[in-house]
């Protein structure tokens, strides 16, 4: 098993930004590939950004791509999302997830085994 609590969400404007943090437990971290994604009120949850476990390996959503980076610390087993620029459209509860015991970087939400609570992010126009 393994929990994760997310924190960091909150409002913010255009243009802005806004560090999200992901807390994990009951595993060993460096084990585990950690990815994160959003859901927009109607539409389905999508992949953000995941990462490797080490960190050295990463990818990321097109629509995010040079403006988030995703990052972990093993040592305080959190992965982080730092989000940059942001836009109206970022909008979203974002999820952090992670998966069980495969490897790999994964895209997909049936990938992932294990899923935090929320955190809301709201951007401003």
């Amino acid at each position: 098993q393994v929990q994760l609590v997310e924190s960091g969400g909150g409002l913010v404007q255009a243009g802005g930004s806004l560090r999200l943090s992901c807390a994990a437990s009951g595993r060993t971290f460096s084990s585990i590939y950690m990815g994160w994604f959003r859901q927009a009120p109607g539409k389905e949850r999508e992949f953000i950004a995941a990462i490797g476990r080490f960190g050295a390996n990463t990818n990321y959503a097109d629509s995010v791509r040079g403006r988030f980076t995703i990052s972990r610390d093993n040592a305080k087993t959190t992965v982080y999302l730092q989000m940059n620029s942001l836009k109206p459209e970022d909008t979203a509860v974002y999820y952090c997830a992670a998966r069980g015991g495969s490897s790999g970087l994964a895209l997909r939400v049936y990938e992932y085994d294990y899923w935090g609570q929320g955190t809301q992010v709201t951007v401003s126009s």
